[in-house]
């Protein structure tokens, strides 16, 4: 019979995943959520238990082969020897998927961001895109991922959505998410440049990455 500290790791992991798949309901319903509205995720009539880092569950009855060998199905390969200097969350890319594109659309976050303030991408009016993101976990598990997006133009809020991505475990490769079908704007008074401010955020507030990009609307892609 396993231990109670058994029964604990797999309530963490089993609780893990009744986030992500309350998460998961409640963002299929409403794919463009107001930030402002962002709150109304968290009115769930559920009070989550004190949470475990992977330290500590990985050291749970670690002399007992066979709850190694489950924890290793459910958390897969992790990380080893991780620098404690980097984020537990590093966004590494995000790219705007687009079937039209004469060639991809990719904007590095690993370097300074800064300088995409100054450099624009462009789609095509009217072209239908998703919007993908990789990002790494490096220690902990983080709970509720959220991406939030506000454009601007001409100083001028004109829209904002709020992605809910999910919650992860730490693991040797990155992971990825891949936005709803979105629509570019089209018509001649929308075409010209937006300003666009992302954020990258989980449930707990932790702000992991924060950056200002343009996006050029054009008639077309060789514009």
């Amino acid at each position: 019979m396993l231990g109670m500290d058994v029964c604990e790791f797999g309530g963490q992991v089993l609780e893990l995943l009744w986030i992500t798949m309350c998460y998961r309901g409640l963002m299929s319903e409403k794919e463009d959520l107001p930030i402002e509205d962002d709150e109304d995720e968290r009115n769930l009539n559920y009070n989550p238990p004190a949470q475990k880092s992977l330290g500590e569950i990985q050291e749970l009855d670690k002399d007992d082969e066979s709850l190694v060998k489950y924890k290793n199905t459910l958390l897969g390969i992790l990380p080893v020897g991780t620098d404690a200097s980097l984020q537990n969350v590093q966004v590494t890319r995000l790219t705007l998927l687009c079937d039209d594109t004469p060639g991809p659309i990719t904007m590095d976050l690993t370097g300074d961001l800064a300088a995409l303030k100054k450099k624009s991408f462009t789609l095509k009016e009217g072209v239908q895109y998703r919007t993908k993101i990789h990002f790494k976990v490096n220690r902990d598990i983080v709970p509720g991922l959220k991406y939030h997006q506000v454009t601007s133009r001409k100083g001028v809020r004109v829209d904002k959505e709020s992605y809910m991505v999910g919650s992860y475990g730490p693991r040797v490769e990155e992971h990825e998410y891949v936005s709803p079908l979105d629509e570019a704007p089209k018509g001649i008074l929308s075409r010209g440049c937006y300003q666009i401010r992302s954020r990258f955020i989980d449930d707990d507030k932790t702000v992991h990455l924060d950056w200002e990009w343009n996006l050029n609307i054009s008639k077309d892609w060789d514009e």
